[in-house]
């Protein structure tokens, strides 16, 4: 399981600033105004050639006690109790304040393993400025720049040390797929569950919400064995009140980092929400094998089922290597369906291909488009093979690589999923060029 790092601090100390440098992305608001934060914001965290999940949260106020500032310190103390590891940042410039005192106090009694981080660093004695913040209690300060990244890596060193990278566990290839559950709240999943397992394992109840954790459920189907994670719904971040709901965020996040493959719940009754395309944007973000299953089918009439079938096409077009299934979970109507395309999807992720095909389908690939150029120079293609499975990773060898454009990937990536029938599992592709030898010379 990939650990989990939660950012907190004082308004204002750059956690946001960090978050998108660690996640290498823009999805937290940034300005130099406090307070700016007040949701946790949960993403993929890659640093040292490691992969981890980072949160960030609102500014901290341990000692508040109603209103806003109250409510946005219950999340932050929900993702504290949940962290494998706390990143306490404080502000260089600013120097110790008596609410960073508070927020250490309370860090403190949670026994949590806390990296404390002084930011805003650059330019500035690290020897004395980090001195003041011995006092806090929670060792060695570590000074960095999230806006510039000074020290950002050597700080992800240090704290990816304290968690070893587990091998990858080959047993799942014989005790068979871990498939997570996903989808907002009261679209039918556990019901789902329930029906493909034929009893009632898991709550099921009329209500959003009622799942609060990730349920593991063994259970074997015409010899085939399968472990079935059932999810909390994951709600618009607005929405989402209760601290207990963005624990169950977090717990749904890694469910799916866990899964070999990932069944995306719809409901038939509701509108396609922006909500839908970003658990599934997450899910080909984190390379896993996808079967969207569109629930309470039989409710709807047919001027209803068109509508939801362009809706498809036209708001998760992303998404067009999955199989999209249509089922009635409460009465089992589509299960049989939906199961051949977990498998078919599971065995597209865990496929091998051979190198001789794979460079076979890429020159030919390359002589029916080729890449454009970049400056005066064309990238040139000459092998290819498979560097990983789940999903399939494919490297291409060859010189002036580094500017093929992402249509021109996207072209490859249909090629390779349409002649090795890769329904069901994203593709990754990756680019090696060789060096120049002359490169050097005069």
């Amino acid at each position: 399981m990939k650990p989990t790092f939660v950012l907190v601090g004082r308004p204002n100390v750059g956690k946001s600033t960090l978050f998108n440098r660690l996640t290498k992305t823009r999805d937290a608001l940034v300005a130099d105004l406090p307070g700016l934060t007040r949701d946790r914001r949960y993403g993929l965290g890659r640093a040292v050639e490691r992969e981890f999940l980072v949160v960030d949260t609102a500014g901290f106020d341990p000692v508040a006690k109603e209103g806003i500032v109250h409510e946005m310190a219950k999340q932050a103390e929900q993702a504290i109790a949940e962290a494998d590891a706390l990143l306490f940042m404080v502000d260089a410039r600013a120097g110790l304040t008596p609410h960073d005192e508070q927020i250490a106090s309370r860090i403190r009694r949670t026994g949590r393993k806390t990296f404390l981080v002084v930011n805003k660093a650059e330019g500035m004695n690290r020897a004395m400025i980090s001195a003041e913040f011995h006092a806090l209690g929670l060792g060695e300060p570590l000074c960095i720049s999230s806006a510039h990244g000074d020290n950002v890596h050597t700080l992800m060193e240090l704290i990816l040390e304290e968690f070893p990278q587990d091998p990858e566990d080959d047993a799942s290839e014989t005790r068979g797929p871990r498939v997570a559950i996903v989808g907002r709240p009261n679209v039918g999943k556990s019901t789902l569950v329930n029906t493909l397992i034929g009893e009632e394992r898991v709550i099921a109840f009329d209500m959003p919400g009622t799942t609060r954790d990730a349920i593991e459920v063994p259970f074997e189907r015409n010899g085939q064995h399968y472990t079935l994670i059932d999810t909390a719904g994951l709600r618009k971040r607005g929405k989402v009140f209760e601290t207990v709901e963005k624990f169950s965020v977090i717990k749904t996040l890694q469910a799916v980092e866990q899964a070999n493959v990932v069944v995306l719940v719809l409901d038939a009754s509701q509108e396609i929400s922006d909500q839908d395309a970003h658990i599934g944007g997450f899910v080909v973000e984190a390379g896993r094998a996808l079967v969207v299953v569109v629930n309470k089918w039989d409710a709807v009439d047919d001027y209803r089922r068109q509508r939801i079938k362009e809706d498809l096409d036209r708001k998760l077009p992303f998404l067009g290597f999955a199989r999209f299934i249509f089922v009635s979970a409460l009465k089992g109507q589509g299960i049989v369906p939906m199961l051949k395309a977990v498998d078919g999807a599971y065995q597209a992720a865990m496929t091998k291909l051979a190198t001789p095909k794979l460079t076979r389908v890429l020159l030919d690939a390359v002589i029916r488009q080729q890449p454009p150029r970049h400056g005066g120079f064309r990238p040139k293609m000459r092998y290819a093979h498979q560097g990983g499975m789940n999903p399939p990773v494919i490297v291409i060898h060859g010189s002036a690589l580094d500017h093929v454009p992402a249509s021109y990937v996207r072209y490859l990536e249909r090629i390779f999923q349409e002649v090795f029938k890769l329904e069901g599992t994203p593709l990754r592709i990756h680019f090696k060029s060789s060096r120049n030898p002359f490169a050097d010379k005069d």
